[in-house]
């Protein structure tokens, strides 16, 4: 990377810039500098670029140089301090969809261009409303509805006993307690907001230093002067996604209210609800516009700033969260919540519109690859003369052959449905203590079913993991062969030759991980697409809808016919002799024919280990 042009050709730019990143295993910047005197010329302690004393005011020097400027950057503090950091991993999806964006293929297309950071600030905008959804699944429907709504599942909950149902206290409607869970979600939210404009304040907001020297648009990302300013771009995109969490919670909120009113005719509190309703996807539709506006400009510092916007987004989204729950806390007689909240087709929404989002930024990334690089017939180039192979296809190419972003952004949605489904089920899971918040309760089903395939998951990244290690100790020996045979005439330091050997193995281990992306994807997809389809058509957890099948399998099934009754199967009666449920003041053998029925058609009783007959040909009472 280079600073300004020079006077050399016009591909030419001086001084030149050596930017040198160490890995996660730290540095200081005298060693990588390989000079202890050193001077910061941008950041902060956290995290800053450091060059030599004598290279600090190399763009302004007047003498030639034909090395480059060597600059350091360290961010050993960025992953250092207090426990609290921790809580930074239950933004790991945001981060690994922000990796989408720099993945993105380079094209001259701007219309392909501004389709692709759509797509991609759209499916962040579903991910962020996925976790609010989720933390409401936990808050709301299975403690405020279900748990509460249950003496069982109350019982040694002292926290939660001034709104349990069966107490009849103020807390104990079902709509009070509602709007009580949505503190949850909604403090969520606003942390989330907190930390987004901590964060804009101290690195998107601070403006970058003025140069009056002549700038060449078309040079490295890097060096443009809007690269690094993105103060009107990341506050549009803060409000429009705070907006987007408290509609989340207040949709939650309104949804369960609105149908009691609905079902009992109340047309007072339905009009309410109504209108609540339309001013939400009023402003749901206003943020999405606003995450779908153009993006910055990195040619220039975008001043620009959209104070009105944000201001009615910021100020709109609580002002409708507390509209809602005020409605939804009002008396309303005779309402007992059952069951769990509506939540099973809002789950499978998020999923499939994260699907078609996907696949619309593939289309279009391939579209851009395409662009970028034409086939050698178009160009009459012969294809013997391709370029050789390299990391995700050939040099020059794009990873994936330009669907590395929308892999990144498919890993990203499947972790948010990971994380979200196996949270749901583990706080589930801590509620029930063998009173489960109902029978027909519980979390909904498309959650459970993607909690049921995390251990599928462990075992694919065990086994790419393991996968991965067996090539590095294959490399690391053939290249340590290798190696022996440079040197004939040398003394063999084995130690020094495994070292330099492994990471000549770890530094080659990198042109695979494109395919192991691949690999992970695409089980992803499949694990995915198997837990909406499971949950769209049992709809119930994998554990329920395997018993459900078994008892189906014990009904219709026909084992071989018994030498005792013709067409009577002995197999399929003791099954379904187990799984029949026999009434009340009913015989125990009548019982049996009546549910499997298929005895009825024999006056003969097989033989069993608790009652045998006589003899084999006795008669069997009906």
């Amino acid at each position: 990377m280079n600073r300004h042009p020079g006077t050399g050709p016009a591909d030419a730019w001086a001084p030149a810039l050596e930017l040198l990143v160490h890995g996660v295993g730290g540095a200081t910047p005298d060693g990588m500098l390989g000079d202890p005197r050193t001077a910061r010329v941008a950041g902060d302690d956290t995290a800053g670029l450091y060059r030599r004393t004598v290279d600090v005011d190399a763009e302004h020097s007047e003498g030639d140089r034909d090395t480059p400027v060597p600059e350091a950057y360290t961010w050993c503090n960025l992953t250092s301090g207090n426990a609290s950091r921790a809580l930074w991993l239950l933004l790991t999806p945001f981060m690994i969809v922000n990796l989408a964006h720099w993945m993105r293929p380079p094209t001259d297309r701007r219309g392909l261009n501004r389709t692709y950071d759509v797509l991609v600030r759209l499916i962040a905008l579903t991910l962020t409303l996925l976790l609010v959804a989720a933390v409401c699944e936990v808050s709301m429907d299975l403690v405020g509805w279900q748990c509460a709504g249950r003496a069982s599942c109350v019982r040694g909950k002292y926290w939660l006993g001034f709104a349990a149902a069966h107490h009849g206290g103020w807390w104990a409607e079902p709509g009070r307690r509602l709007a009580l869970a949505a503190l949850v979600p909604g403090l969520l939210t606003a942390l989330l907001w907190w930390l987004s404009h901590r964060t804009w304040y101290a690195y998107e907001s601070q403006r970058p230093a003025t140069d009056d020297r002549p700038r060449d648009d078309d040079g490295p990302a890097l060096a443009l002067p809007g690269f690094w300013y993105g103060r009107r771009l990341v506050a549009r995109l803060r409000s429009a996604h705070t907006a987007a969490g408290l509609l989340t919670v207040a949709t939650a909120l309104l949804v369960p209210a609105l149908l009691h009113d609905h079902d009992r005719g109340t047309r007072a509190l339905g009009a309410t609800g109504w209108a609540l309703g339309g001013a939400i996807v009023a402003l749901s539709a206003v943020a999405v516009l606003e995450t779908c506006r153009a993006g910055r400009s990195e040619t220039e510092p975008d001043d620009a700033t959209d104070h009105r916007t944000a201001r009615l987004l910021l100020c709109g989204g609580p002002a409708v969260l507390i509209a809602v729950a005020v409605y939804a806390g009002w008396h309303r007689a005779g309402w007992v919540s059952t069951g769990r909240l509506p939540a099973d087709a809002t789950f499978i929404a998020f999923t499939l519109v994260q699907g078609a989002l996907i696949a619309a930024l593939a289309v279009t990334a391939a579209l851009m690859h395409r662009a970028a690089h034409p086939a050698p017939d178009a160009l009459k180039i012969p294809a013997q003369s391709a370029a050789a192979p390299h990391f995700g296809g050939r040099a020059g190419q794009a990873v994936l052959r330009g669907l590395g972003g929308p892999a990144v952004a498919l890993l990203a949605c499947a972790l948010g449905g990971v994380l979200t489904g196996g949270v749901s089920q583990r706080i589930a899971d801590w509620l029930d203590r063998g009173a489960a918040p109902g029978r027909d309760g519980g979390p909904p089903a498309l959650l459970t079913w993607q909690a049921s395939i995390i251990p599928v998951l462990l075992v694919v990244l065990v086994g790419v993991v393991a996968g991965a290690a067996w090539r590095l100790w294959r490399e690391r020996l053939a290249v340590g062969e290798e190696m022996a045979t440079l040197y004939p005439g040398e003394a063999g330091q084995p130690a020094r030759t495994r070292q330099i050997a492994g990471a000549i193995a770890r530094a080659g281990l990198t042109d695979s991980v494109a395919s192991l992306v691949a690999l992970v994807c695409g089980v992803s997809f499949v694990l995915g697409a198997g837990a909406v389809v499971g949950a769209w058509i049992g709809g119930s957890g994998p554990g329920e809808a395997a018993r459900g099948a078994l008892r189906d399998r014990c009904r219709t099934w026909r084992g071989p016919r018994s030498p005792w009754a013709p067409g009577w199967s002995a197999r399929g009666s003791s099954r379904c002799s187990r799984s029949g449920a026999a009434p009340t003041g009913t015989p125990r053998r009548a019982a049996r024919s009546a549910s499997c029925g298929t005895w009825a058609r024999s006056g003969r009783a097989p033989p069993t280990r608790s009652r045998r007959p006589a003899t084999p040909s006795a008669p069997y009472p009906t």
